[in-house]
């Protein structure tokens, strides 16, 4: 089960292979967003509080893209000599 957080591999898309932090999770309709990745560019209108412009932002990738981070830990083999 994924939650916020976790750290998660990229199965497919342009950030293919990446590793990242679930920052957001959509479970109605099964999507997340991924720290630094899936990166879009929004344009944002210029308000009395906020400067206008283009801003870039995650955006939601579907969870069966994504798959949980596990380091690989090479086994030690012990050697029994006789």
């Amino acid at each position: 089960m994924m939650k916020k957080g976790l750290k998660v591999v990229v199965l497919t898309g342009k950030d293919k292979k990446k590793e990242g932090e679930i920052i957001e999770i959509d479970r109605k309709n099964n999507k997340a967003k991924v720290k630094d990745l899936n990166m879009v560019k929004k344009h944002i209108k210029t308000t009395k509080e906020k400067k206008g412009g283009i801003v870039s932002q995650e955006s939601f990738i579907h969870l069966s893209n994504l798959k949980l981070f596990e380091k690989k830990i090479k086994s030690e083999k012990t050697e029994v000599k006789k």
